[in-house]
């Protein structure tokens, strides 16, 4: 039913790791997304308004859309806030259950589409994700969060330059937009385009000032390119000492993740030609 991506030596495999949920949620690695972030999110959350001047608490959130779904399922804003508040708790096969539910109980609403496709995305089912992502805009009306969305989704299937024009169709709407910049930055990382990744990073993060999820992108592609000191002052730049020492620890690791890969891979060819004998 799903088209499934390429399959990728280990070391782009890890790079995917590294810029994955770009998609849709940015954390430390480039990908808690929106990361793609949300950047995805950053990608930023589609179909979902920002939330401003107070930090929500996603179990309270899931207590209080869980009983309106309950009371009634038809509900697309309940459906959609509650999808949201599982997949903020990890529960995203559940968050496409009750998404997928409203889809059909609300034929054609572009909140609850955008949701189901964001849901979809962060579950991993990337074909469908940009399937249900292209039925919550129109070509007359598009939004260019959906299109950021898309190009990330099409970044996971391997479809690197189908992806871009997604970017540059969001960016023609929202030029400059650093979300927008942060996941055509990631879509440089998977296609190991890392000089290029670099420049995209930079001048989304000169753009978003402090943001800390592209900063720590701009940190991620910094390292992999071998300098890990620059990272690092990339990654704990004006945080407080507790958050800065987690955001190193988390880039050491990744890393350290990308090493051993590569030297797995190193190794790949010798074990071949030893099969082979």
């Amino acid at each position: 039913m799903f088209q499934k991506s390429p399959q990728l030596p280990k070391i782009a495999k890890l790079l995917a790791l590294a810029a994955c949920s770009a998609i849709l949620a940015l954390g430390l690695c480039g990908c808690q997304t929106s990361g793609l972030s949300d950047i995805t999110g950053s990608i930023g959350s589609i179909g979902e308004k920002a939330e401003t001047g107070r930090a929500t608490d996603p179990r309270r959130d899931l207590a209080t859309y869980r009983e309106r779904h309950r009371l009634n399922p038809k509900d697309a804003e309940a459906a959609v806030q509650y999808g949201k508040a599982l997949r903020a708790i990890g529960q995203k096969s559940q968050a496409v259950a009750v998404l997928e539910q409203a889809s059909i109980a609300n034929p054609g609403n572009p909140l609850v589409l955008a949701g189901y496709g964001r849901a979809l995305a962060d579950n991993g089912n990337f074909q469908q994700a940009f399937d249900v992502l292209g039925r919550a805009h129109t070509p007359e009306d598009p939004d260019w969060r959906i299109l950021s969305v898309q190009g990330a989704t099409l970044d996971q299937l391997g479809r690197y330059e189908e992806a871009r024009q997604y970017y540059s169709s969001a960016l023609k709407i929202a030029p400059d937009e650093p979300a927008v910049l942060s996941n055509l930055g990631l879509s440089y990382v998977l296609s190991k385009d890392l000089a290029k990744a670099e420049e995209t990073l930079r001048r989304a993060h000169s753009l978003a000032g402090t943001d800390p999820r592209i900063r720590s992108n701009l940190a991620m592609v910094v390292g992999l390119q071998g300098r890990a000191a620059e990272a690092e002052r990339i990654a704990k730049a004006d945080l407080p000492p507790e958050e800065a020492t987690a955001n190193v620890a988390n880039l050491k690791r990744l890393l350290s993740r990308k090493e051993n890969a590569r030297a797995e891979a190193v190794k790949l060819p010798v074990a071949a030609a030893t099969n082979r004998d």
